[in-house]
């Protein structure tokens, strides 16, 4: 886990991808896209079905790794509102598992319809929790702190001379307002976009800068993508 500070609490980056908050137990992941690769195949576009399985094995992991009590998922939590009815029995039982054992919150994402069968949990289109806004998409214009998903932002870095992309979180910082930021995609099989696009920076704004989150060696790594002009 790496340590950073955001909205004035601190917190761990956990795997890369996912944001545990001490003082309130939780784990905040985003886009877990959970099977994706069923509904490729319904289309003939035939990918590895274990893709759920993966990903809740991770956020299990992520679980024990911090001893979180509540885990909220920020949006596209199944790839299609279809999805919760093609979990095999095994990935439902993970599943099912972790929803008892856990405080879990579902907040609604764009790929998120009505859930044609219950895993438990509470459902909302956003929460506030501690000051902090936890919601799908960020919204252009927020001013108080506030944590997203919906971008799958990614940074490409040169690594030995090789350029590979890395799932990054961004970090919106403005003074007199609260810190924002975007969390990678959690899931298995999410692509991304770059970090640095424009939609993403408009996203973030009003800001006086955005930088890409990488954890590097136990530290965090930031990478500016956008500076207010002086």
């Amino acid at each position: 886990m790496v340590p950073l500070s955001f909205a004035n609490e601190e917190m761990r980056l956990v795997g890369g991808r996912a944001l545990y908050w001490p003082r309130e137990g939780t784990l905040l992941l985003a886009d877990l896209h959970l099977e994706k690769a069923s509904f490729y195949a319904a289309k003939g576009q035939m990918l590895p079905p274990y893709d759920s399985r993966e990903t809740l094995e991770r956020v299990a992991d992520c679980v024990k790794q911090t001893g979180a009590r509540r885990v909220i998922a920020l949006g596209d939590n199944f790839h299609d509102p279809d999805g919760t009815s093609r979990l095999d029995p095994y990935a439902a039982g993970m599943l099912e598992g972790l929803t008892r054992a856990l405080d879990w919150v579902w907040i609604t994402g764009n790929h998120d319809g009505e859930m044609h069968r219950s895993f438990g949990g509470t459902v909302l289109d956003e929460l506030e929790l501690g000051g902090v806004m936890l919601r799908h998409i960020a919204q252009s214009g927020e001013i108080r702190p506030e944590v997203s998903g919906h971008f799958h932002p990614k940074l490409r870095v040169n690594i030995r001379n090789r350029y590979i992309a890395r799932p990054c979180g961004v970090l919106s910082q403005n003074a007199g307002h609260g810190d924002r930021m975007i969390l990678p995609a959690f899931g298995a099989l999410t692509g991304g976009m770059d970090a640095g696009a424009p939609e993403i920076l408009a996203a973030l704004q009003p800001a006086s800068r955005i930088d890409a989150l990488l954890p590097a060696r136990g530290k965090l790594a930031q990478f500016p993508l956008w500076r207010e002009a002086a």
